[in-house]
């Protein structure tokens, strides 16, 4: 697999009084991953999945385009969650690797068989932002779909999903569902 394709040399800039991604940080971080991606017994921590899918860098002025660097990431994301599928099944077998999938898909089906405007936690504060509760209940059929019914869904459409603002119990809280729709990226780059 080409690392390059991965992870351009260079990333295009917003204007200088445009906000974008601290170049440093991208750099290093994308550094670092293509030392992992390459060699990862000389790396001192090797770059995983989900340190890709956790990531984030400071806004600054002129800095790296977003977009772009989210692209990056989310190639180099799905390729290290192939290799590591791969590492699991030689070293362990398929069948570990099928149970795992098996584990973690039963775990999120569980909460979305939870019914319309029950899936996820309303915030405790009256004021806090939290997401529309259709928008992502409206995700989570389209998740059991994919999951049970072999409907198309990219997982891009997953890392992408924007849900329209809500505040407070008339939402749910942004926290967890982040944290959920985590897993499933973490489930669907698995699988594809």
């Amino acid at each position: 697999m080409d690392i390059q394709r991965q992870i351009p040399a260079s990333f295009d800039r917003v204007q200088r009084t445009q906000y974008g991604y601290n170049a440093k940080q991208v750099d290093e971080f994308m550094q670092r991953a293509r030392v992992s991606f390459e060699s990862p017994q000389s790396a001192a921590r090797a770059v995983k999945s989900a340190d890709v899918r956790a990531v984030s860098f400071d806004p600054i002025k002129g800095g790296y385009a977003a977009a772009g660097v989210d692209a990056a990431l989310d190639r180099l994301e799905d390729a290290l969650a192939r290799r590591e599928r791969d590492e699991l099944v030689a070293e362990r077998g398929e069948d570990v690797w099928l149970r795992e999938i098996g584990r973690l898909a039963g775990m999120l089906r569980g909460r979305l068989h939870r019914p319309d405007g029950q899936r996820f936690r309303r915030p405790a504060k009256a004021k806090a932002r939290s997401y529309n509760t259709t928008d992502v209940d409206d995700l989570c059929h389209d998740l059991i779909g994919y999951l049970e019914e072999d409907k198309p869904l990219s997982v891009d459409n997953v890392r992408r999903a924007v849900f329209r603002p809500a505040v407070g119990k008339d939402g749910y809280e942004e926290s967890q569902v982040d944290a959920f729709l985590d897993r499933v990226v973490e489930l669907m780059a698995a699988i594809d």
